[in-house]
């Protein structure tokens, strides 16, 4: 039984199922998803294609370009890939080994010292929560340097990767493994060298009639792995479910909401680049706006596969820390759909997704997803293609947001905002 059969005689005047079912779910996750994508991989001809894609479908919904000349839907930005460094640091006149630092940082010269305006920040053996502390600290726009405890010796080889490439607007921070987290003295030399990458989100927006200056976001990544080693003849790194499922669901949004056509507050939908490789789509996007005018955002990554609760069902990241998720259940009353907390908290799904810029900076930024994290076999790998998806069950849950979202949408109801003092 459909999530719509025992909905309330409003939901059924819009017809949702007229806009919102299985034949166009299909066809977009189709499109998206097809080996003619080239698996979406960041700066290659495939995601071109998906961002031509994306936008003549936000153009046929009626959408508005977001950026002001109203010439594109493409929200275009630049990344540096950092190409050769040669630096050296001393902490108290002793030199540091290379290993032991990692800078990340626009600037292609740096001589700096604790006389050079450098915030000092200390990560102790004590922090709870490594990954979090060091999120936040990245979303400042001022220059910093962090000394890390050497307990967390184990993760400076991965952020050295993630580090290497950053937004072009990035403030400086460096990070200096060390059992001295208070140190008086420091002196950094840097010379750099930088290739540019350019980068487009791809964002159109619907303004709301009463309440334009405040802001709803519907997004999902539409960035995938690409292509790679050949395994039984198939080398293409569809993404089906990671994201292609979500940027089908904005996409079908957008049009729903685009002949609903009664929207209060301003819609903005986001199919956002480069997740996959560190968010930095969502990072940019999100420094464009005041986060105080944006009242939720709906981050929606992998819908495609039932939950671990069976059809009708998904689950919403960072549940309890605003009352969002139970909006959008009261919403769903009377219907057979259920929204849970996530419960994979042990895998920080509300930091490892493209809601976490906007949530550490207060505002109710939430993904939804049905994705079985202790058992998702097709997760990043090549076999993460549509015969995979349970298309019908995905535009229920599609449904369901559209649903749930009303009265947010409407101005009737205001999500609490994140703390974002304890994010932890």
């Amino acid at each position: 039984m459909g999530l719509l059969s025992i909905i309330t005689p409003f939901l059924f005047a819009q017809n949702i199922n007229s806009i919102i079912n299985k034949t166009e779910v299909e066809r977009i996750e189709k499109k998206l998803s097809s080996d003619e994508m080239q698996g979406r991989k960041v700066f290659t001809p495939g995601i071109e294609k998906a961002a031509v894609f994306i936008e003549d479908q936000f153009k046929k919904a009626g959408l508005q370009p977001l950026e002001t000349d109203g010439s594109s839907y493409r929200q275009n930005f630049m990344m540096l890939k950092l190409k050769s460094s040669n630096a050296s640091l001393q902490l108290e006149g002793k030199e540091i080994p290379a290993g032991h630092f990692l800078i990340r940082s626009p600037e292609k010269l740096l001589d700096i010292n604790e006389n050079s305006g450098y915030t000092k920040v200390a990560i102790t053996k004590n922090d709870s929560d490594f990954f979090t502390h060091l999120l936040q600290l990245l979303q400042v726009h001022h220059n910093q340097i962090i000394f890390v405890d050497t307990s967390f010796s184990a993760y400076f080889p991965r952020l050295n990767y993630y580090l290497r490439q950053f937004l072009q607007n990035a403030a400086s921070t460096i990070l200096v493994l060390t059992d001295q987290t208070n140190p008086e003295h420091f002196q950094l030399k840097a010379q750099q060298v930088f290739t540019e990458m350019p980068l487009s989100n791809m964002v159109g927006i619907l303004r709301g009639k009463e309440l334009p200056n405040e802001y709803v976001i519907f997004s999902g990544h539409y960035d995938h792995l690409g292509i790679g080693k050949a395994i039984n003849n198939d080398s293409i790194y569809n993404g089906a479910n990671d994201d292609a499922a979500g940027t089908t669901a904005v996409i079908m949004l957008a049009k729903y909401f685009s002949q609903l056509h009664n929207n209060k507050r301003t819609l903005i939908f986001a199919a956002f680049t480069a997740e996959e490789i560190g968010e930095y789509g969502s990072a940019y996007f999100s420094d464009q706006f005041n986060p105080d005018a944006v009242k939720a955002m709906f981050n929606i990554e992998m819908i495609g596969t039932e939950s671990k609760w069976g059809k009708n069902s998904a689950y919403i990241t960072g549940y309890d820390k605003t009352d969002m998720g139970k909006i959008l259940q009261s919403n769903l009353k009377g219907s057979q759909f259920n929204f849970y907390p996530d419960p994979y908290t042990e895998e920080n799904l509300f930091y490892r997704s493209d809601n976490a810029t906007l949530a550490i900076k207060g505002v109710p930024a939430h993904t939804i997803s049905t994705s079985k994290m202790d058992n998702e076999p097709n997760y990043h790998q090549l076999t993460d293609e549509i015969t995979t998806l349970n298309i019908a069950n995905m535009t229920e849950i599609i449904k369901a947001i559209a649903i749930s979202s009303q009265t947010i949408i409407s101005g009737k109801d205001t999500p609490s905002r994140v703390n974002a003092t304890n994010l932890k």
